[in-house]
């Protein structure tokens, strides 16, 4: 039997695929919208732009309750990137650019104004010994960051009473 290596979930959301594409690719954004409570700040954040780019994030491990790593530094680098359609980015520190392990979103189209979004951690890239600690973020937590997505735009298309 072949070893799951990644967990996924998805929603459509009331945003087109370009301004979904605009918050996933801005640190800030991800802080914003995350659902697992990790993710505390992106400091210096600039909006990712091609394979290559970096960013980092401010974390704090504890609300997953698992290991009592308390707040830490990642560094992470873009793998993937498809304007308006994917982003993806490995984890790592300055020690170990990569953990073996990615992050994405992933936006399809829905017509002009609607988009299925998928957020994604695929850890295929880890050794056995370590997969049996994937994935760090739990599914529940994931769509939790998707539905916070949605609920973004869907605030933003609301009038003012």
């Amino acid at each position: 039997m072949a070893r799951t290596t990644r967990v996924d979930v998805s929603r459509v959301v009331q945003a087109p695929p370009s301004e979904v594409f605009a918050l996933v690719c801005d640190p800030a954004g991800q802080v914003s919208i995350d659902g697992s409570g990790m993710l505390q700040a992106a400091p210096d954040a600039h909006v990712v732009s091609s394979i290559g780019d970096t960013f980092v994030m401010e974390m704090d491990r504890e609300p997953l309750g698992d290991l009592p790593l308390g707040k830490y530094t990642s560094f992470n680098t873009v793998t993937r990137f498809e304007p308006t359609k994917l982003l993806e980015w490995s984890v790592g520190t300055p020690e170990r650019p990569s953990w073996g392990h990615v992050y994405g979103w992933e936006i399809v189209a829905i017509g002009t104004s609607q988009s299925e979004v998928t957020n994604y951690c695929d850890w295929s890239g880890v050794g056995e010994e370590r997969a049996v600690h994937y994935p760090v973020v739990p599914e529940a937590m994931l769509r939790r960051s998707v539905d916070n997505l949605a609920a973004h735009f869907e605030a933003s298309t609301k009038e003012p009473a």
